[in-house]
């Protein structure tokens, strides 16, 4: 069992990771902020919840003045800022893709050479990357005009690099958790501790994939956003 302060810990930082993706969907549906790239209508609130305040920040800054009701042109974006939101598309995808595969293989109980965290390695990538593509793709095809075919390959292109890049720092924390800080016995997607933990392998994650987008999008192969 993880200690009573990790716990607290824990619970304090997943609900602010919630109230925050809350408030973005809020000001996105209730205020009527909708995007221009609907795409980032899910983005924005994904990444919040490992981002916390962070996220809202980025958004009332970069993703607000780009909705569709928008008075005035929405700001230039710095260097930073551009590769901030390119990270943030990719780690969209990875969180989701993350969730939904730990939680399967958890409720299935699924393991790899007898323990789970091999099975989460391979689930986390093949859903991260299938959900990366999905959002890549609604992101190119209508800023390019491309068809279905061309712009699965075009997204597959933009995303492989940058999503692998995110799930090395994400892979390299779940390790910590799974054989340094938890070996025996290891923490399960059943306790808050585990989730607050995972929020830190993300946050690894979008230093670890923000190189790689910058110099994606500096080469043209990942749109700018």
């Amino acid at each position: 069992m993880p200690p009573t302060w990790l716990t607290g810990l824990a619970w304090i930082a997943l609900a602010i990771g919630g109230l925050c993706a809350a408030a973005i969907l809020a000001d996105i549906y209730l205020q009527g902020h909708r995007q221009r790239m609907a795409v980032m209508e899910a983005v924005w609130p994904i990444n919040a919840l490992y981002l916390g305040p962070l996220a809202v920040w980025m958004y009332a800054r970069y993703g607000r003045p780009q909705s569709k009701d928008a008075q005035v042109n929405p700001p230039d974006k710095p260097r930073w800022a551009t590769t901030t939101v390119g990270v943030m598309h990719c780690g969209a995808g990875c969180t989701l893709g993350d969730i939904v595969a730990e939680t399967g293989i958890f409720l299935l109980g699924i393991t790899v050479a007898g323990t789970a965290i091999w099975a989460e390695f391979i689930g986390d990538y093949v859903l991260a990357l299938a959900f990366g593509i999905v959002f890549q793709f609604f992101a190119i095809v209508p800023m390019r005009g491309l068809s279905v075919r061309k712009g699965l390959l075009e997204a597959a292109k933009a995303d492989v690099l940058s999503l692998t890049a995110f799930e090395v720092g994400l892979f390299a924390w779940m390790a910590l958790m799974a054989f340094v800080f938890f070996p025996d016995p290891h923490l399960r997607p059943d306790s808050a501790a585990y989730w607050f933990l995972m929020q830190i392998g993300m946050a690894a994650g979008f230093l670890t994939s923000y190189p790689v987008n910058s110099w994606l999008i500096r080469r043209g192969i990942k749109e700018a956003m």
